[in-house]
């Protein structure tokens, strides 16, 4: 994209993250006059507390965008300087012999067969 583009976006974004943010903190402030009134209640004080998050939202959501933009990027750079390098092979793990089974006790023994003969009976 051109800078000029880019340009005008990012400022395009910046204008709807202060319109979001005087709109919510007028609103605030229209529920601070309610809370402030003989018929305020409690849920006035927490919408006062809510919309100033409602408007900081949009400005977190484009730095967070931008902040996952720049790790993939990142991660994109590192991936073809990895995909340009020799890659490394590593020397080969030494297997250990399996342990030896436990001897098997009489009693595992008989169910074992127990479960032999239940097995043919069906086939």
């Amino acid at each position: 994209m051109p800078a000029s583009t880019v340009a005008l976006r990012r400022l395009g974004i910046a204008g709807v993250c202060l319109v979001s943010l005087a709109l919510c903190c007028g609103l605030a402030w229209w529920q601070w006059e309610r809370f402030s009134s003989a018929s305020g209640t409690f849920q006035n004080l927490g919408y006062v507390l809510q919309w100033p998050l409602f408007g900081l939202f949009p400005a977190f959501m484009f730095w967070r965008i931008r902040k996952l933009r720049r790790r993939a990027a990142e991660a994109d750079a590192q991936e073809t300087v990895a995909e340009t390098a020799v890659p490394e092979v590593p020397t080969p793990r030494q297997r250990r012999a399996p342990a030896p089974l436990p001897p098997e006790d009489d009693e595992l023994a008989a169910y074992n067969q127990y479960l032999r003969e239940l097995n043919a009976r069906d086939k």
